[in-house]
């Protein structure tokens, strides 16, 4: 479960999804916050937490017109403020259903496609990819798709990725007892996790990310938590003072921190020149 020899599978849907896994409320909470559909009803700590993966894509976003991949996850906004920075984004998505919630304009281009093979794209075609909402968690094969990732770079051309922690990861597994799985983390090459909703994740430490990134022949620049802030000191400020939200998302912007903390890491890497 924690420990598998190069990538195995596609996507995270576990063999027994039918079955339930155990879990206490706020590991199942903090799980299934990032994983489940966005339903509009985000708590404080959500809201927060969503407001700054926008401050920090945002703030990732090359200067002047380019042409960026988007291989995130659903729910990232990635290429609505990529086009809204005047970018031209080509949108990779794997399912007609998915497609269909790209609002497509005229910086998106909508592509249906698999986003971990790029065949449809030439070498070096784009300044720089998105890899959101946990897109190399998601897709268990991480190896081919950052290999493709790095073949569509054009050299100097950079990428952003956000992957479920290996911090979420030990605890989601210890609320299941899954003890001896722990003790294996340390020499673990790829570390898969049971989800509460029936998936399987795969989750980064940051040298398990360098490794992933480096094999591709990528650099990585930095690696960041998503958010360093507890949930309950989040909660606590904005229940006290709704309008807090911009002057906690800049502090969290302007902190720093142990790069393995946080139930999601951020990772920025280029391709050499």
């Amino acid at each position: 479960m924690t420990k598998a020899r190069g990538g195995e599978g596609k996507h995270g849907r576990r063999p027994d999804a039918g079955r339930r896994v155990r879990s206490s409320a706020p590991v199942r909470r903090a799980a299934s916050a990032i994983t489940a559909p966005d339903d509009g009803d985000l708590t404080a700590y959500w809201k927060f937490h969503k407001a700054v993966a926008r401050a920090q894509l945002t703030a990732w976003l090359p200067r002047g017109p380019c042409l960026l991949v988007d291989v995130s996850g659903p729910r990232a906004p990635a290429a609505e403020l990529a086009a809204a920075a005047g970018h031209t984004v080509l949108r990779v998505v794997d399912r007609a259903a998915n497609l269909s919630s790209v609002a497509p304009g005229a910086r998106i281009i909508p592509l249906l496609g698999d986003p971990s093979q790029l065949s449809f794209l030439g070498d070096g075609c784009a300044d720089g990819v998105l890899a959101e909402d946990r897109a190399l968690s998601a897709w268990l094969a991480a190896e081919a798709m950052i290999a493709e990732i790095a073949r569509v770079l054009r050299p100097g051309g950079r990428v952003l990725a956000c992957v479920d922690s290996l911090v979420l990861g030990m605890a989601v597994l210890a609320d299941q007892h899954h003890w001896a799985h722990l003790v294996d983390l340390p020499h673990a090459d790829v570390v898969l996790v049971p989800w509460p909703d029936g998936t399987i994740t795969r989750c980064y430490g940051p040298d398990q990310a360098r490794e992933l990134f480096g094999g591709a022949g990528l650099t990585v620049e930095w690696i960041r938590p998503r958010t360093v802030f507890s949930q309950s000191m989040v909660t606590h400020l904005l229940r006290h003072d709704p309008a807090s939200l911009g002057r906690l998302v800049r502090a969290e912007l302007a902190a720093s921190s142990d790069e393995s903390l946080g139930a999601q890491l951020v990772i920025a890497a280029r391709k050499p020149r």
